[in-house]
């Protein structure tokens, strides 16, 4: 094994120089007879050697389980917020999770590029969104007085490139997609790789001459999106979505579920899913009926809980007001269900440029905080209702003035309504849009989306190609996003106990970890082989030859989250067996031996077929 320390060309050079007279042929295959253990002693990580520090106490600072773990694991370290480097295991997993992206992006035709991380802001200009995108766009000036930003995405870059290549028609569509480090400016980076401010992301840009080839390319990657989450071992939900600040009006999630995931969904038995933020919003809307509208006092009271517990209604019979101003700084007052919230995304996408408006703004405007209606409101102000409160004939609402409310408010007689729309943040138990069932809920880490951009971004930088006609259009785009980092949290998210990770086999750092009980080479002599024969059958295997106590090896093979361990003792060595632990499960077995190879062969290769329950075998 002595060849196993050095260089395989470096043994190469030095077998040939002294076996210089066989033939080529001859003296590649003895070389190859010599080493053959040269690609087993690869697969095999030695802890003794790795750099994996574990810690036996959870970071103050963090919340998530898999921030948690991944640090006390040993895959990551923090630098700053929201900034973190990946250590060799953590890399080992990242890297597994980017090869089944990439192999997924590859075998639908997609091609791998690689752009730079930084951006010249020339190309945000054009395309608008350098003072559209906030101060999560991380801008900056180059000696020359150049401006730059560091990219959170990739559609002005990509955009800019393909327009003076990409021609005609006959070229088209093209894809292709890079996997690269992102920094988006949060403001309060936290959740570890779930929020950070740094973080590595695939993301895929199609250009097509029509929508159908669009849609072809956008289900497709659905469809390579989902494998991703299956082969990852994610349980997921593809889900409706808001495009927010990519663009377009197609897009889907896909959500891995989690209990601590950030984002809340809502499903349907009937295949309906949805962010709760983009899904469409059906609730059941009572109604308190009166002969006629009546002026109450209601001291005291100014929220919907008060004033339904005063009124001895339910909330939903009463409207909730929401006051702010559009992008020219005219007022509007929203009026939802009282047991719903207003959503932001579907105000703003109802007054563009929506902003709620402050105590002091709501004074000098005339409206009372608490009170408002929309019986009696200031010349000029703008009402815009839910939709679900259209056929709703009386409403119970603000009076406008403090401590009072009116009761039977009629719509269409007492008030008008200026404009209806879907404002309400849909929510478990209101009807499923498609089939009218009430919705159950979930929360969900998204781990990826795709976009239909359109002609957003072609339009406003120019990029153009000649179709068939010879008329000059522009691209019609896709966008496809992957969280990588993201993805690895998300993993961790489902596949934890109170003990550490419980990798599935997929995105393990290894596949077997073998803990010999000892340092003696009575121990790891044995133990040295068998992770040998197990390496040799193309499993990757990691060997704690560490000089630490049996429960030292114990505790950090269970937070590490090795899918399978295997203990050699001196004990079970004089009883010609060794014992196997199933991390996910906790199931103990002996083996003999001298069956390792039998038992372990068609495991093996179910492991290389990423049969996810491969080690279930072993225990069945």
């Amino acid at each position: 094994m002595a060849l196993a320390r050095r260089s395989f060309s470096v043994c190469w050079r030095r077998f040939r120089r002294k076996a210089g007279a066989l033939p080529y042929n001859i003296g590649l295959v003895l070389f190859g007879t010599i080493t053959k253990g040269y690609t087993v002693m690869k697969n095999i990580l030695r802890m003794s050697r790795c750099y994996a520090p574990t810690l036996k106490e959870d970071p103050s600072d963090a919340e998530l389980a898999s921030h948690r773990l991944l640090l006390r694991a040993g895959m990551m370290r923090k630098n700053a917020a929201g900034l973190y480097t990946f250590l060799p295991l953590g890399m080992r997993a990242l890297n597994k999770v980017e090869a089944i992206v990439n192999g997924e992006m590859d075998g639908i035709g997609a091609e791998q590029i690689l752009m730079p991380f930084v951006q010249p802001a020339e190309i945000w200009h054009e395309s608008g969104r350098w003072d559209d995108y906030g101060p999560e766009l991380a801008r900056m000036t180059d000696r020359h007085g150049v401006e730059y930003c560091l990219g959170p995405t990739h559609e002005e870059l990509i955009t800019s490139l393909v327009r003076n290549e990409l021609r005609s028609y006959k070229q088209l569509p093209a894809y292709l997609y890079q996997t690269q480090v992102k920094f988006r400016d949060e403001i309060r980076p936290r959740f570890g790789l779930m929020r950070g401010r740094e973080f590595m992301m695939k993301d895929g840009y199609s250009f097509h001459a029509t929508q159908e080839s669009l849609q072809q390319t956008y289900d497709e990657t659905s469809e390579a999106y989902a494998r991703m989450c299956d082969r990852m071992g994610l349980k997921w939900r593809a889900v409706e979505a808001d495009s927010g600040q990519i663009g377009g009006k197609v897009t889907t999630e896909f959500m891995a579920l989690a209990e601590y995931g950030e984002a809340e969904i809502v499903y349907c038995e009937c295949g309906y899913a949805a962010d709760a933020e983009a899904g469409e919003c059906r609730c059941e809307v009572t109604q308190y009926e009166r002969d006629a509208m009546e002026k109450i006092a209601t001291p005291g009271v100014h929220t919907i809980e008060e004033l339904a517990g005063f009124l001895g209604i339910p909330e939903t019979s009463c409207m909730k007001a929401l006051s702010g101003k559009d992008a020219d700084g005219k007022i509007v007052v929203f009026f939802v269900p009282g047991d719903h919230e207003l959503n932001d995304i579907k105000a703003n996408r109802a007054v563009p440029g929506f902003e709620l408006l402050t105590d002091e703004e709501m004074e000098a405007a005339g409206l009372f905080k608490g009170s408002m209606g929309p019986v009696g409101l200031p010349e000029g102000v703008r009402v815009i209702a839910d939709w679900n409160l259209k056929d709703v004939a009386q409403w119970a609402v603000g009076a406008n003035e403090d401590g009072f409310h009116y009761v039977g408010a009629r719509n269409g007689e007492d008030f008008q309504v200026d404009a209806w729309a879907d404002l309400c943040q849909v929510k478990p138990g209101d009807a499923c849009p498609e089939c009218g069932k009430p919705l159950d809920g979930a929360r969900g880490i998204e781990v990826s989306q795709v976009f239909q951009l359109g002609t957003k971004y072609s339009e406003s930088m120019g990029a153009t190609f000649m179709d068939e006609d010879g008329l000059e259009k522009p691209f019609i785009m896709g966008c496809y996003g992957v969280g990588v980092s993201r993805s690895l949290a998300a993993i961790v998210e489902q596949y934890h106990d109170d003990a550490g990770i419980v990798w599935p086999l997929s995105v393990a750092p290894a596949h077997v970890c073998v803990v010999p009980l000892g340092k003696g080479d009575d121990i790891m002599g044995p133990a040295q082989e068998l992770a040998e024969q197990l390496a040799a059958l193309g499993l990757e295997v990691a060997l704690d030859d560490r000089d630490e106590r049996a429960g030292v090896k114990f505790a950090d093979a269970d937070l590490i989250g090795w899918p399978l361990q295997v203990v050699v003792g001196k004990r079970g060595l004089a009883e010609g067996k060794v014992e196997l632990k199933l991390r996910r499960t906790g199931e103990k077995r002996d083996l003999a031996l001298d069956s390792v190879a039998d038992t372990f062969g068609p495991v093996a290769a179910a492991v290389a077929a990423e049969d996810l329950q491969a080690f279930d075998r072993l225990f069945s």
